[in-house]
């Protein structure tokens, strides 16, 4: 399977596709396992909330300086190569979390499994578009993204089931689990993943940052960027905030809200595919616009609930997973269409840079407009909503000023 822009069957399409969805599911889930273990660590290591803080933005923070470190070096390997040595780094990182005497020494290891982490990420999404044409990228991408879902479902309780049924290992278990679990995934990446070089033989030379300037210049390239920086205030102002504000204003129980995140993730695992395949048949930009417009309604519905029956908020909670999360699905099919192949290891780089840090300035923003009141409520939530359904405006607005490289036939069905 090895050439320099191999033509897969569809077989191998599948197989490569599934390699890739299983290396975005086990980062996915290092990432995400660190949350609900919070009350352990914080037990166990004697720490206080705002050193578990550094703990989940040390990997963040470290993911987007990775990334734009990666755009110096990723487009002059074989994609391959890279990934799979990228791959190992991780997994010896996430060893060094499971290993960890204390504080310090998983700071540290979390913190460089944010850095290889946050680099797979972009590597998979350049990957599928170095592989897979754009009129059929929409439904590759729904596939790769369907990982988060499952992360969501099956992961994440796993991994609670197993710290707290593992008396010996405790939190460790977890990430023992996802080691175990990627060295399965690198066995079967080695031999599944084709070499990728044809980016190599158009050529990259001359001096780094000027490429990397160059890059970040172009202004469809920096349309790209703003338009993923949208993207992400548009929905992590509202996420990180809707556990809270379930339980402080709506009255729900902890176990109620395991719920909601098992049935969101649940829909979303089937509905990511449907959505893949509608962007490829009826056009990304169109079915962007489409699912965008829908997921302002599940928004400022979140961002405005009253005590209600716990099926009406199972329900809007449900949708919210499906179209919030939804619009990255065509938005990331014509993002990574909006750079070169010979730039676009650089481009991803950066975009996954620009992704994790407006990630974590939208809940920087959105900490800043809520506040508490004497009886431990939320307040100004509904100011949230207002700024993200801004963002989805502009959105809506920047997308129709992107270019993507695209087949004609593609082309005209866009329109």
């Amino acid at each position: 399977m090895n050439s320099s822009s191999p033509t897969l069957s569809q077989k191998q399409e599948r197989h490569f596709l599934l390699v890739l969805s299983a290396i975005q599911f086990t980062h996915i889930l290092d990432f995400m396992i660190m949350m609900p273990l919070g009350p352990q660590l914080i037990r166990v290591l004697r720490i206080d909330t705002h050193q578990f803080g550094l703990l989940l933005s040390s990997y963040t923070f470290t993911a987007a300086a990775s990334g734009l470190l990666a755009a110096a070096y990723v487009d002059r390997f074989d994609r391959r190569t890279l990934m799979l040595v990228l791959y190992v780094l991780f997994i010896l990182a996430t060893l060094c979390c499971a290993l960890a005497p204390n504080f310090a020494f998983l700071l540290a290891a979390r913190a460089l499994a944010g850095a290889f982490g946050g680099i797979l990420g972009a590597m998979v999404q350049t990957m599928v578009a170095d592989v897979v044409p754009f009129e059929r990228r929409g439904q590759a991408m729904g596939t790769v993204m369907a990982a988060f879902s499952l992360s969501t479902v099956a992961g994440v309780p796993l991994g609670l089931f197993l710290a707290s049924h593992l008396d010996m290992l405790g939190w460790r278990a977890p990430f023992l689990f996802i080691v175990l679990l990627s060295g399965v995934v690198l066995a079967a990446a080695h031999r599944m993943l084709p070499s990728l070089t044809a980016h190599l033989q158009r050529g990259i030379r001359g001096n780094v940052l000027r490429q990397i300037h160059a890059v970040a210049k172009e202004p469809n390239h920096r349309r790209a960027y703003l338009f993923m920086s949208l993207l992400m205030f548009g929905g992590f102002t509202v996420v990180p905030y809707i556990a809270l504000y379930y339980t402080a204003n709506l009255g729900l129980q902890d176990n109620f809200i395991a719920l909601i995140y098992l049935c969101g993730g649940a829909a979303t695992f089937f509905t990511s595919r449907l959505i893949g395949r509608l962007a490829d048949r009826h056009g990304k930009q169109r079915m962007f616009r489409i699912i965008a417009l829908a997921s302002f309604v599940p928004i400022l519905v979140t961002t405005h609930l009253v005590p209600v029956p716990w099926w009406l908020v199972l329900i809007n909670s449900t949708v919210f997973f499906i179209l919030v999360p939804g619009r990255f699905i065509p938005g990331m099919a014509m993002i990574t269409a909006a750079a070169a192949p010979q730039v676009r290891g650089t481009f991803m780089s950066l975009s996954s840079s620009v992704q994790m840090m407006s990630s974590g300035l939208a809940s920087l923003v959105a900490g800043l407009i809520i506040s508490r009141n004497p009886a431990g409520q939320i307040e100004h939530f509904n100011l949230v909503g207002y700024l993200a359904v801004a963002c989805g405006i502009a959105s809506l607005w920047i997308v129709r000023r992107l270019t993507v490289a695209q087949p004609a036939a593609a082309a005209r069905q866009e329109n």
